[in-house]
């Protein structure tokens, strides 16, 4: 991985997100499951092992894949002990069977399936609140630029609409197998996208923290816990955590800015955090851990 913190993933981790895409859109993919790392711990295996299964039931086979060849960048990596590893496998498991309506459809059929397929065990209706430019998110770039730019010239990306995911009659049921089929156009959608660009840039965050501050790289990590979810909490989570990696992380790992806690700094600014789009005492925070950092020498002359 290159050493300059840039907001985009890493040239070996874009080209296998790639792959894996066009390896899915044309079918050209092994239907045997990816295998567990070797010299994964032992102890590990099981909590890798079901995030492959989930994975390759959240979209599929490539998919998995390319969360192990992710993983395989830590495994027996001087510094990543085995908790450090557990949280990485965990953490990326979770955001990347990231919450989309499509999601949510597959796991309120999951509930039918528990239930052996039995409308009769009504389970509770879930109705979720999505952002419009989230809904067209999940569409393919190609219908959703189009769609997304009329929404914002009409000041309605972030109108809330409510969606109700049901499985309690047959009509409802036919409607989630609907919603949930179309994984397969996920991965041409602007929010897989995006996705893939954040897990890479996390990764990338990882590994300069490993280089650059190894003492921060646990609180490097934990910053993924801060994006949950979907509709508002999503976005403000997502923007938070660029706030924090942008103004603290990034320029710690580039030299300019002299934090020596790195791992300090992120847990102070983390507790800054308000429900505020304009992310007022965040900032605040942030510009005050800058002020207080001592200068950086200056190597020019």
């Amino acid at each position: 991985m290159s050493s300059g913190g840039a907001a985009v993933p890493d040239d070996d981790g874009l080209l296998a997100s790639l792959r894996y895409l066009f390896s899915d859109i044309i079918g050209e993919q092994d239907d045997a499951p990816p295998t567990l790392p070797e010299a994964l711990p032992f102890e590990l295996a099981p909590v890798v092992g079901d995030a492959i299964h989930s994975l390759i039931e959240y979209q599929g086979v490539s998919y998995a894949q390319l969360y192990v060849d992710r993983l395989k960048r830590f495994v027996g990596r001087r510094g990543v002990d085995r908790a450090m590893l557990l949280d990485i496998a965990q953490l990326m498991a979770q955001r990347m069977a990231y919450e989309d309506p499509i999601r949510i459809a597959q796991m309120k059929l999951g509930e039918l399936d528990q239930a052996a397929g039995c409308l009769a065990a009504r389970s509770a209706d879930d109705i979720k609140k999505f952002r419009l430019d989230e809904l067209i998110g999940a569409l393919p770039a190609i219908v959703a630029d189009p769609a997304l730019g009329l929404l914002d010239q009409f000041g309605w990306l972030r109108r809330n609409v409510s969606i109700r995911f049901s499985a309690n009659s047959r009509f409802s049921v036919r409607r989630l197998k609907i919603e949930a089929g179309l994984k397969r156009w996920r991965l041409f959608s602007v929010r897989y996208a995006m996705e893939r660009v954040w897990v890479e840039r996390w990764l990338h965050m990882i590994d300069r923290s490993l280089t650059k501050q190894p003492q921060a790289t646990m609180a490097v990590i934990e910053t993924a816990t801060m994006i949950r979810g979907y509709g508002d909490s999503y976005r403000q989570g997502l923007a938070d955590w660029h706030a924090i990696i942008d103004g603290l992380a990034k320029p710690t790992f580039d030299g300019v800015l002299a934090l020596r806690d790195l791992a300090g700094a992120i847990a102070e600014a983390r507790a800054a955090i308000m429900p505020d789009p304009r992310q007022a005492s965040l900032k605040r925070t942030i510009a005050e851990i800058r002020a207080r950092a001592p200068a950086v020498a200056s190597t020019a002359g």
